[in-house]
């Protein structure tokens, strides 16, 4: 975390707190001038709605502008509410064509419609490209300013294109090279057109390119440049023709975004899109609360089973001794598989029609583990209690590991044929599924083994 030369963050925090209570506009500028962009971002994020909207609107224009670039689409969508107007269409102005996309997503209809027609023509017609793409699609994060040259013009003319556009281009480290019509033909980056000689054509120096259709999903998109290495990657539609840039600081924000909302979904929440600080309480439970109510559901599974076999548990009540222990050791074992299987579809390791195989292969790793486990809780078992009861607990663990393996494996893989976040299907789900049928399958073994 960056310091402030003179305070620490806590110091800053306590002195912002309390310049923001006596209501001192002078006292809240004077602690948030010494700050850099970021250390202004960190307070700032911490801060409620309405305290945030007081403690902007005390910055500078022009570290205003920088600071609100950085937020959240979500945080910028609040912070909007308490500006007036004029600051609302100045910072609105200043975005590039992409992020102003993503502000919009955020905003209600009206309100976007009324910040669309206030921009002039040209960055109008930036905005409205972008925002014709479907959600989700790289379109809608790809910037529409950049630079291009030809293949038929020199390195000197090339350059000198750079130079004209250096203040409008998203990105000139990596230069599409494009023909009449738009047809992307190759990429030359900036420092082999500074290596060459002024009359070198670019003919000679451009490489054949890496490129993405618009229409592909984003996440796929940004997990292909970070592959790739690259720093740009030409985004360009259905007939090759360039329509703009992914740079590679917009590919790695889409692969941060992606990755909360695996690690939120896979604990059973929906991703929050703000600062933790930053989000309403509100916004928080209903983050969780459908969640909790529809694993509440799939919990009662586990009770019918629990109901259904009541007998077999007052015959031997040492049978319910091992039921947190059987089925969390469930439950462990499918989510480690999920959270594997999910993360390899992310990477592209595996893919739907990998199935079989994955499962073939979480079976075999939820039998060795099984066998281990197993092993190790007949043993104990036998020698604490007896020896039938050690050999019930011992083949549970040994069928729960193997189908728990098995459905974690499976889980994220049908999730993903039926396009719906791997991470939904993922350890939530599993565990509910896996406390059900690993109590059916304890129930069965004891049933047969101890002849209740």
């Amino acid at each position: 975390m960056i310091k402030s030369p003179n305070l620490s963050f806590d110091a800053t925090a306590e002195l912002l707190a309390h310049a923001l209570s006596n209501g001192s506009l002078a006292g809240i500028a004077r602690v948030l001038q010494p700050l850099d962009v970021s250390e202004t971002l960190e307070q700032l994020e911490r801060l409620n709605t309405l305290d945030r909207a007081v403690a902007y609107r005390t910055l500078s224009k022009g570290r205003a502008l920088e600071v609100f670039e950085r937020f959240d689409a979500p945080v910028q969508a609040d912070l909007l509410a308490g500006l007036q107007d004029a600051q609302v269409a100045e910072v609105f102005t200043a975005l590039s064509p992409d992020d102003r996309v993503a502000l919009l997503d955020e905003l209600p209809a009206g309100v976007a419609n009324r910040l669309i027609l206030g921009l002039n023509e040209k960055d109008r017609a930036l905005t409205t490209a972008v925002l014709g793409y479907p959600r989700g699609a790289v379109g809608r994060y790809m910037s529409p300013q950049f630079v291009t040259t030809s293949p038929d013009r020199t390195a000197a003319e090339s350059l000198a294109r750079v130079r004209a556009q250096l203040d409008d281009a998203e990105s000139v480290y990596t230069i599409p090279v494009t023909d009449g019509r738009r047809h992307l033909l190759g990429v030359v980056s900036l420092r082999d057109l500074l290596r060459a000689a002024d009359s070198d054509p670019v003919s000679d120096l451009m490489k054949a390119p890496l490129s993405v259709p618009a229409t592909l999903n984003a996440e796929e998109a940004a997990r292909y440049c970070a592959d790739a290495k690259v720093l740009v990657l030409p985004v360009v539609d259905s007939e090759n023709r360039l329509v703009g840039i992914l740079t590679v600081d917009d590919a790695l924000r889409i692969l941060e975004s992606a990755e909360s909302e695996d690690s939120a979904r896979s604990g059973g929440s929906e991703p929050l899109r703000r600062p933790y600080l930053a989000t309403p309480v509100r916004a928080i439970v209903r983050a969780r609360v459908v969640w909790l109510l529809v694993l509440a559901l799939g919990a009662t599974l586990t009770v019918q089973v629990m109901d259904t076999f009541e007998a077999t548990l007052a015959e031997q009540v040492a049978l319910s001794l091992f039921i947190p222990l059987l089925i969390g050791t469930g439950g462990n074992t499918g989510n480690q598989a999920a959270t594997t299987i999910t993360r390899a579809l992310a990477l592209g390791d595996v893919r739907p029609r990998d199935v079989a195989k994955v499962v073939a292969r979480e079976v075999r790793v939820g039998a060795v583990l099984g066998l281990l486990l197993g092993g190790l809780g007949f043993a104990i078992t036998s020698v604490i209690f007896t020896v039938p009861l050690g050999t019930v607990v011992g083949l549970t663990l040994l069928g729960v590991c193997t189908m728990a393996a098995a459905a974690g494996g499976l889980m994220p893989l049908l999730g993903k044929a039926l396009k719906v976040d791997p991470a939904v299907f993922s350890n939530p789900f599993i565990s509910t599924f896996v406390d059900a049928t690993g109590l059916i399958i304890y129930f069965l073994i004891a049933s047969a083994v101890l002849g209740i």
